[in-house]
């Protein structure tokens, strides 16, 4: 720190800030968060990082507890649990992290609450970690910084003014919004099924959160639309949550039902669940990710993210799978893997010449990866009736559970860590067209249940409480009813309650939240061709006039280009972390300028 007079001026890694005079004192700056959740606690533990000397006040807003937020707030059912294993979740840098603050290390989420490392936790768990990391992020802020929580909700922004909606307004020198997953309006179709509901006396629960979501009048025979993590908290509510009980375990699991469940008929545009977990750890080498899809690579201009971006990130999963086949298990290699490392790496993914490849060193089809069977399984398969496809796809998903719970099948794992790779290079790379597939197939293939999710699945199919649908799943609102079908088989379904079994699809345009509303409403915020929040790379709001907003900053899933967890696994650079910290830079900048 060097005195000039009276004023102060520090040093910040990689950014100068000055300390001005107010009234003969140091002025007292003020920060403004709106959102308590994991992303908010992130940001302050970043601030606590870089050490600033500025007098600040940091206000962090949201109705709900802070560092957990409404996602993953304690209020919510303890038989909801996380899809990932405790080993696997952390809120911490450490020595993999590449940002320009400093590594502060500290316990995963196994570590802090002491349980099994390879269980999958409850929320209500998670809850406690993130409330326990939130103050331990204000305890490691110096004492010329102070938080203030504000139980309340944020309803308008007007200039450097937050109005909330206990009738208090806080006055912002800068402003960050970290909204987290956010309600939208509902879409035109959500609308005619809701007033068909209305009119039938049947019952229409459009896209929620599951633990927002008031299922007291879901009975009989219901339609869920959608198949990944949101259709298992569902599942999970209507049976088990209904009294429903599980008894033996694995292919003898059997549910016991309590005579207050639906009848669920499930299906979506696949047709068949998010895939199981994986139950095992490599066992060969551990890659260095990534190799072929890098920010370097892809450095200097835009790229279309269908010619020139996925065929290197096929690659890159490609790569972490073959390698963790021919150094985990060489036996099913034909040739030396150094030798087929090197075919590899020379060759294009989509070339007559790496299918060759493929065909010549990796004599089992089923130790091959083929993404487009993968991402449709049901294509082009037809079945006469229903009770065909209810035997079909539970062999597939009692063959998923398998395969992810056979370490002999960790090539799976490597293609998983592959693909996290690839998720963490996003943030460096400009992309044009950024296809939404991508995302939902990332899901599909890495964010999927733990595997007893799916056992318990298997055996609600067996008690007759869940029916498969089918891919391309239709619904129609007729006859003083729901119906569906698909392309699967000629079977039609008649119920009387549709549920959307999948988040809110959040545009800005849509927005339910008030904050971006009123920002919108001056032009202070603007949406990019898919209706994400425009932001620089560094965070900044850029307006309807292409203005950047040098005080107010956005980040959370409804950011462009920004939709990272804000928790992650050990030990992979993680995105959000990154991010954070260059946010929390400039914010400190903006503060101190």
């Amino acid at each position: 720190m060097h005195t000039r007079g009276t004023v102060v001026v520090f040093a910040l890694r990689g950014a100068v800030c000055i300390s001005l005079p107010f009234n003969g004192k140091t002025r007292m700056r003020s920060l403004v968060v709106i959102g308590g959740g994991p992303r908010a606690a992130g940001l302050l533990e970043r601030i606590a990082a870089h050490a600033p000397a500025l007098e600040l006040v940091v206000h962090v807003v949201d109705p709900f507890p802070a560092g957990a937020g409404r996602v993953w707030r304690h209020a919510q059912s303890p038989l909801l649990r996380m899809n990932s294993m405790a080993e696997d979740v952390t809120v911490f840098t450490d020595a993999s992290f590449t940002g320009l603050g400093p590594v502060r290390e500290g316990p995963s989420l196994a570590q802090w609450g002491d349980v099994d490392p390879t269980s999958f936790p409850s929320r209500q768990v998670q809850s406690g970690y993130l409330e326990w990391f939130f103050r331990h992020a204000v305890a490691s802020l110096p004492s010329n910084v102070t938080v203030r929580e504000h139980r309340a909700r944020a309803v308008r922004v007007t200039g450097r003014t937050v109005d909330l909606d206990d009738g208090s307004s806080l006055s912002a020198d800068v402003l960050v919004l970290a909204l987290g997953h956010l309600d939208a309006e509902p879409e035109p179709e959500h609308r005619k099924l809701a007033e068909h509901a209305s009119a039938h006396g049947l019952v229409y629960v459009p896209p929620l959160y599951s633990a927002d979501a008031d299922l007291s009048e879901v009975t009989g025979d219901v339609l869920l639309r959608g198949f990944g993590l949101a259709f298992i908290d569902l599942m999970v509510l209507l049976t088990e949550g209904r009294g429903g009980r599980f008894t033996g375990s694995g292919a003898d699991l059997r549910y016991v039902p309590s005579g207050a469940e639906p009848r669920l008929f499930v299906g979506s545009r696949r047709g068949v669940p998010y895939h199981s977990k994986t139950g095992y750890r490599l066992q060969g080498e551990r890659p260095v990710l990534p190799r072929f899809f890098t920010a370097a690579a892809l450095e200097g201009r835009s790229w279309d993210f269908r010619t020139d971006v996925w065929p290197l990130i096929a690659k890159e999963v490609a790569w972490g799978h073959y390698h963790e086949l021919g150094t985990g298990h060489p036996d099913r290699l034909r040739l030396p893997f150094a030798q087929f490392a090197a075919a590899f790496a020379a060759l294009p993914w989509y070339s007559r010449e790496m299918r060759e490849l493929e065909a010549r060193a990796v004599p089992d089809p089923a130790d091959r990866i083929d993404f487009e069977r993968l991402d449709r399984p049901l294509a082009g398969v037809t079945f006469e009736t229903g009770e065909e496809l209810q035997e079909h796809l539970r062999s597939y998903i009692a063959a998923d559970v398998a395969r992810r719970s056979d370490p002999r099948h960790s090539a799976d794992l490597g293609a998983f860590l592959a693909l996290l790779s690839v998720y963490g290079q996003l943030p460096d790379v400009r992309l044009r067209d950024a296809d939404p597939w991508w995302h939902g197939y990332f899901s599909y293939l890495a964010s999927g249940p733990p595997p007893d999710r799916l056992e318990e699945l298997l055996a609600l199919s067996r008690a007759g409480i869940v029916r498969f649908v089918g891919a391309d799943m239709w619904v129609e609102a007729v006859d003083g009813a729901f119906l569906a079908g698909s392309a699967t088989t000629p079977e039609v379904v008649r119920a009387n309650g549709l549920v959307e079994a999948r988040l809110p699809g959040h545009t800005l345009s849509r927005t339910a939240d008030p904050v971006l509303k009123s920002l919108r409403a001056n032009g202070a915020v603007s949406e990019d061709g898919d209706g994400f929040v425009r932001v620089t790379a560094e965070g900044r709001l850029i307006g309807e006039d292409g203005a950047v907003d040098p005080a107010r900053f956005a980040v959370g899933p409804y950011a462009a280009g920004r939709t990272f967890a804000a928790f992650a696994r050990p030990n992979t650079n993680a995105p959000a972390f990154r991010q954070n910290d260059v946010i929390a830079r400039t914010v400190l900048r903006q503060l101190g300028d």
